[in-house]
């Protein structure tokens, strides 16, 4: 690998923008920050130093940073070795920015990483149609090497890898939890199913909404609702159900407009209760936190025969097969999928990962039983007369051809 990484253009110095330009000064390279004005090339600076939580962990890190302004000082670019754009995301203002950047640049690839970047493990790598594979191995090496991230490569695809599969969760999960508080769970109960004992953090569902927002989501399930391939599972859940666009409308969005699902309601006395907007009543109530029974605290909680195992197998088990069927489209192995799971939405497993710890064959039984189409992963294992996409400890992983690979270091 001849090309080396020394410096970087960052354009953009929002969250994003001042993430990434801050962990680069932080590992003591040379960064360019361009804003659209003095002004907000300050606020950046600002951003990078104070934030919360900062950019960099050492405040005189961030002289490593040039600030400037994209009208007056875009020409520079030209001396870095790796231009980074993390502009807001506005198709107009992209397409722009890109008409600019065309004469300056000599590669292209997608850089996605996660926010805060300074926290978030995940990267994900996409290369464009021409991209020369010497510029996705520099940026891999950097980025993972350098940076310290853990570097998935993926296809360029809508919400590439971690945000296809974890909107489709979230997505789905908003409707079918609309059913399943018909069948007579409750919302707190529904958080608990999905949160330890399917590996998911303890935010479970709402909570984990509550913190994106519902705006962001609504948002999502728009870009999803144009950019979706047709005949894609998750055609049908792009809009948010009925009484949760009647939350978004009335602006109850989630913890930074400080209430969503759930809310903190200080007492007289100083002390604060929670409180959740109870979708079934239309009101608020005081959250009662849901002790899950031995039946449904693991992962056996999937294939559970009653109404918080059929919820639980809809919304995790159809995610899991939803995952299975979309290699070789958003990644070419179940490796990268697993990893952008596990390093960008804080899943104990990988979907491919959960599906061995659960039994691969017990999964294909549930869904042969419900005359359902094999997703494509599920085929080659079944297929191939193998039990896991995993072995040896996770030292191979299964691959669409039916054979095991060497697993690659993380």
């Amino acid at each position: 690998m001849s090309r080396e990484i020394k410096s970087v253009a960052v354009i953009g110095g929002g969250t994003m923008g001042s993430g990434i330009a801050g962990l680069c000064a932080q590992t003591g390279h040379k960064v360019l920050l361009l804003e659209v004005s003095e002004e907000a090339a300050q606020n950046a600076k600002d951003r990078i130093i104070n934030g919360r939580p900062p950019a960099v962990d050492d405040a005189e890190k961030a002289d490593n940073i040039t600030f400037g302004t994209i009208d007056g000082d875009l020409a520079k670019i030209a001396d870095y070795d790796w231009i980074c754009e993390a502009v807001i995301e506005d198709l107009p203002t992209k397409h722009a920015l890109f008409e600019m950047l065309e004469p300056l640049r000599r590669d292209i690839a997608v850089t996605h990483f996660f926010n805060p970047v300074k926290v978030m493990r995940l990267m994900e790598l996409i290369p464009g149609a021409d991209t020369d594979p010497e510029v996705i191995e520099t940026l891999a090496a950097f980025t993972g090497g350098v940076l310290g991230k853990g570097v998935v490569h993926a296809k360029d695809t809508v919400n590439f890898i971690g945000n296809r599969i974890g909107c489709y969760w979230m997505m789905t999960g908003l409707h079918y939890a609309q059913e399943a508080l018909k069948d007579g769970l409750t919302m707190e109960q529904i958080d608990a199913l999905m949160s330890a004992p399917v590996g998911l953090p303890p935010t479970g569902l709402y909570g984990l909404i509550d913190l994106i927002g519902l705006d962001v989501m609504d948002l999502v399930g728009k870009n999803l609702a144009v950019n979706l391939p047709a005949g894609d599972m998750g055609v049908d859940f792009v809009a948010l159900p009925t009484p949760i666009h009647h939350m978004l409308e009335r602006g109850q969005i989630g913890r930074k407009a400080g209430a969503g699902f759930y809310r903190m309601q200080k007492l007289d006395d100083g002390s604060r209760k929670t409180e959740i907007y109870d979708l079934t009543n239309g009101d608020w109530r005081q959250s009662q936190k849901h002790e899950l029974d031995e039946a449904h605290s693991g992962l056996d909680v999937l294939l559970t025969d009653d109404a918080a195992g059929n919820f639980a197998w809809r919304i995790m088990g159809g995610t899991l097969c939803y995952a299975a069927d979309l290699i070789p489209e958003i990644a070419d192995d179940v490796v990268n999928i697993d990893r952008a799971m596990r390093w960008g939405y804080a899943w104990g497993r990988g979907p491919f990962e959960m599906l061995d710890a659960l039994g691969p064959d017990r999964a294909i039984a549930r869904i042969d039983a419900a005359g359902l189409h094999i997703p494509k992963m599920l085929k080659a294992l079944a297929d191939a007369g193998v039990d896991t996409f995993y072995r040896n400890d996770g030292k191979e992983y299964l691959g669409r051809d039916g054979e095991y690979h060497e697993t690659p270091p993380e």
